[in-house]
């Protein structure tokens, strides 16, 4: 059955405002693209903060969303990796409408959607993508650690001998590069999180979890017990947490934080510069459809996806998700969910739904 040719989706008609359920024209998919229903789709504090801060990066009447499962329904004539009926996970593209996924129906490259194995479900595959994708750009690329990915040869073994520390454990991009750090063989794999998620950080990969109410840079770096330590990757991405991570490298012998960030902040410099213990701060922008960083989030997709990948196989677990029912019309109420502070889940809405 051929697609709809108009779907409901929930649309920004000014910055600052409230989305609105609306019937836009289903896109149309170029030879190389794929037209995605979309079952479920993930709420990121990237969809409310270009709402409430980020507006003057969007042209108006806009569609957010960038993270989703889904159904394909059709296939540009270039595509051979894809048919129609398979089940798919991916990563929108932020400023892109007919790409973003608060709304019924997508469009996408090809090259940019992984199969959701059967093992997991269209929610669960839906708060996938986003969070790898910072994960593997803050520690494979060359604007994040520059360490080299486990999907090519050797990459298995880049931590050897090494430790590495994650701030934000419990969050989806911390979750994700935890399980990353593990397959990247870190030896030391140190994170941060309450009390309540001690277990399922480690049962992830994590060798050491510290309280983050009370641990102090120096317990950090002792967590190292000696192995070469410069890579810290601040998943949360605010002053204190930025802070911290400096702190915790001039404890050490110096090296590199790691932030996520828009590009319009760049990251908290040093107040006290060590030249004993240099700390340089650098941010990534982890969005798959970059030029720049298509290196990664193609092999990335191919390592995730399908029956035979890391998804399916178990060796990469996606985040618990928590389900707010009533399809598009609930999205600000997702939104608010999302920006009041989740921990250890994501938020997923189902599109079709009511």
């Amino acid at each position: 059955m051929a697609p709809p040719t108009s779907n409901n989706a929930a649309i920004l008609r000014v910055r600052h405002g409230q989305h609105q359920i609306v019937t836009r024209a289903t896109p149309s998919i170029l030879s190389d693209e794929v037209l995605i229903q979309i079952t479920a789709t993930a709420i990121n504090p990237v969809d409310w903060k270009l709402r409430d801060d980020f507006g003057d990066m969007l042209t108006y009447p806009a569609v957010l969303g960038s993270d989703a499962a889904g159904n394909i329904a059709a296939v540009g004539d270039e595509v051979t990796t894809l048919s129609v009926g398979d089940r798919v996970f991916f990563q929108g593209i932020i400023g892109n409408s007919d790409a973003s996924t608060f709304q019924q129906y997508c469009k996408m490259p090809a090259v940019l959607v992984g199969k959701t194995p059967s093992r997991i479900s269209d929610e669960q595959a839906g708060a996938t993508s986003l969070s790898s994708m910072a994960a593997a750009t803050a520690l494979y690329s060359d604007t994040g650690f520059a360490i080299q990915p486990p999907w090519t040869e050797g990459g298995e073994q880049s931590g050897q001998g090494k430790a590495i520390i994650i701030l934000g454990g419990s969050s989806s991009v911390g979750q994700y590069a935890i399980q990353l750090a593990r397959i990247s063989g870190f030896q030391r794999i140190i994170t941060n999180s309450s009390k309540s998620h001690f277990a399922a950080l480690q049962r992830l990969g994590a060798t050491e979890v510290l309280d983050r109410s009370s641990a102090t840079p120096a317990d950090y770096a002792a967590a190292t017990h000696g192995l070469e330590a410069t890579h810290v990757l601040d998943a949360i991405s605010i002053e204190t947490t930025t802070l911290l991570a400096i702190d915790i490298l001039q404890q050490l012998k110096g090296g590199d934080v790691v932030t996520l960030l828009p590009k319009m902040q760049q990251p908290i410099k040093p107040p006290h510069p060590d030249p004993q213990r240099p700390v340089h701060t650098k941010r990534v922008v982890g969005l798959g459809s970059l030029p720049e960083n298509r290196h990664i989030s193609e092999p990335l997709m191919n390592a995730l996806g399908g029956d035979d990948g890391w998804l399916a196989k178990g060796i990469f677990v996606p985040i618990n998700v928590e389900i707010v029912t009533g399809g598009l019309a609930a999205l600000e109420m997702a939104l608010a969910k999302n920006k009041k502070g989740v921990s250890g889940v994501k938020i997923v809405i189902r599109p079709h739904e009511g």
